[in-house]
């Protein structure tokens, strides 16, 4: 089945669009807060379809990202009794509590370490925020951390460049169904080991 080739030639597509830009701060932002896909998807095939931009789309995906972070923490330090049945129907309830502790235990530190971890960053700023985690730390941990990873992604994918895209293109499709096939796993171990 070559589901991947038609959604990667897609993306490539849109990425190249003018508003794309706009797009890419747009799942930044939402990523940081409520949904569940991250920008790399994204950044990775604006930078192969724009290698000169890396730079630019880098930093509109971090402090897109950071921005969102923003809301994230302001929604756990005011309202985590609305967001919590969301965390917990998103499965995202053991996360959440290991993102708890690390703060405690943390802190800033913490927060830099979110832009790298498999943890979902929102979980991150929601936490910091119900955990009253300093404002302005936790966005000097959000900008190091996230704009450490962006930075670096879109970096290597511009580094890369052209001979990148045609291997990617070439092995998509089984890429792809390697990495479903990974995240089967890891759920099925996430939830044997919860």
């Amino acid at each position: 089945m070559r589901i991947f080739s038609w959604l990667y030639e897609r993306v490539m597509r849109w990425s190249a669009h003018p508003r794309a830009p706009w797009y890419l701060g747009g799942l930044s932002f939402a990523e940081s807060t409520f949904f569940p896909v991250p920008p790399d998807v994204m950044l990775a095939p604006m930078v192969l379809a724009r290698p000169r931009r890396w730079l630019r789309l880098a930093t509109i995906t971090t402090l897109a990202s950071v921005i969102g972070g923003v809301v994230g923490w302001l929604l756990g330090y005011f309202a985590i009794e609305l967001v919590m049945p969301v965390i917990e129907q998103a499965s995202y309830q053991g996360a959440y509590e290991r993102a708890r502790e690390w703060f405690l235990e943390w802190g800033f530190w913490a927060v830099l370490l979110a832009g790298f971890s498999p943890i979902p960053y929102k979980v991150f700023t929601i936490a910091a925020g119900v955990l009253s985690l300093n404002l302005p730390v936790f966005i000097l941990a959000s900008l190091l951390g996230r704009g450490g990873r962006f930075y670096l992604v879109a970096w290597l994918v511009a580094w890369g460049g052209p001979p990148v895209a045609a291997r990617i293109r070439k092995h998509i499709d089984l890429v792809g169904w390697i990495l479903v096939l990974i995240l089967l796993v890891a759920i099925l171990v996430w939830r044997f080991l919860r």
